[in-house]
């Protein structure tokens, strides 16, 4: 296996304790399917059958409806309750970066909408998203966007860190995404960059309350950057470092850019983006100094090689197991896709990931591609550590041999 010479990550963010021996860390991107017992509506639980989950009949007023009904001390002890449980899973299974699973959350984006000003979850607006992949009645701001005097992600990243020592990340939609998926009868195009600029200030006063209370690693989700490459480029990563104002070095901060999610398992002709969406911004993002690391889907289809080496300076998260698709992969074929992209990225800038969230999967499946990723993660690393020491002998032996003389 050859590898490019090492160039260095823009900033080399230590995590708290790791579990893989080697340069190569292993992370998942977000959310985990909820356990029985907690009721939470969501995107994803429309069916008693997982076969069947399908998320373009959801009701966003059933949010709601459960919370009011739903005795509040038992809900807390259910919700951290489910959260140790994601985590312990992912322990288990030997992953590096963690997430609480998004547990809480009825969907990725709609729950921090439920925390800011101007959003109207009841009377929804009929709402085309995704380059018009997608019609449905959605929420609608009605309203100037504004943060909440608190933020509400803090409470939940520390009480989800409390349950490992490994680093725990936090996951927030982004403001192209957020605004692909919601209506919006307040702001118009005319105004679309203020409308999302009030976005990102939402976020980014989550964001720096997280990293004020001790946060290292802080993911904002854009899958829409590969839907619009021309709209990202225009002005999407500009909202983007809004989000990361006066974010400090210590702090690794991501992007995820996923290419499409289907509405049920094994799914084969949802919409995706273009296939060559991630090249024509792959250079952009590699010269935003405030992105550090940046989360690219490879196996619901493979990329071509070369995106990976225009890589130069930022992080690869490298989305290796497919999320909506029954196939368990072996560790064979994720091996083998690792030491390809080795050919074209230093291992120190390389994560092994899922390609996205797991929410569609059940616990059995997400529990056996896990163990394949990071048993392929763990079999490239003893390489890699071997041949860096077959490589430094021969330096170390010619030393001693000097010193002797």
């Amino acid at each position: 296996m050859s590898s490019p010479p090492e160039s260095p990550a823009r900033r080399n963010i230590t995590c708290q304790t790791v579990a893989s021996s080697g340069p190569l860390l292993t992370t998942v991107i977000g959310s985990y399917p909820k356990p029985g017992y907690l009721k939470i509506p969501d995107w994803f639980t429309n069916s008693k059958d997982w076969k069947e989950r399908d998320a373009k009949n959801y009701d966003f007023k059933t949010w709601e409806k459960f919370m009011e009904k739903e005795d509040q001390g038992k809900f807390q002890y259910d919700v951290l309750r489910a959260t140790n449980e994601v985590i312990s899973a992912q322990d288990l299974a030997g992953i590096d970066i963690m997430t609480d699973g998004e547990i809480r959350r009825e969907n990725y984006i709609h729950y921090h909408l439920r925390n800011v000003d101007g959003m109207d979850f009841d009377n929804l607006t009929e709402h085309w998203s995704r380059n018009k992949g997608y019609k449905f009645l959605a929420p609608t701001v009605r309203s100037k966007i504004k943060p909440r005097s608190k933020a509400y992600s803090t409470f939940e990243w520390k009480t989800s860190q409390l349950f490992t020592n490994k680093t725990v990340k936090f996951t927030i939609p982004g403001p192209v995404t957020i605004r692909d998926t919601v209506a919006d009868v307040y702001y118009g195009e005319e105004r679309k960059l203020e409308y999302l600029e009030d976005l990102a200030a939402t976020i980014n006063q989550e964001i720096l309350d997280l990293v004020k209370h001790g946060c290292k690693c802080v993911q904002v989700d854009e899958p829409v950057f590969a839907r619009y490459p021309s709209e990202t480029l225009e002005y999407g990563l500009d909202i983007l470092k809004k989000c990361f104002r006066n974010v400090p070095d210590t702090v690794e901060r991501c992007v995820h850019i996923c290419c499409g999610y289907p509405l049920k398992l094994d799914q084969l002709d949802y919409p995706k983006a273009e296939i060559q969406a991630y090249h024509k911004i792959a250079k952009a993002i590699d010269d935003a100094d405030f992105i550090d690391a940046v989360s690219l889907e490879d196996a619901h289809r493979f990329n071509e090689l070369n995106l990976f080496g225009m890589f130069k300076k930022t992080k690869i998260i490298l989305g290796l197991v497919h999320v909506s698709s029954t196939k368990i992969e072996t560790q064979e074929q994720i091996e083998k896709r690792i030491e390809d992209v080795l050919t074209q990225i230093p291992p120190e800038r390389l994560l092994i990931a899922p390609d996205c969230g797991l929410a569609m999967l059940p616990l059995h499946m997400i529990t056996s591609k896990l163990q394949a990723m990071v048993n392929a993660t763990q079999a490239v690393n003893q390489r890699l550590l071997k041949k860096r020491k077959n490589e430094e002998s021969p330096a170390a032996a010619k030393s001693a041999k000097g010193k002797k003389k």
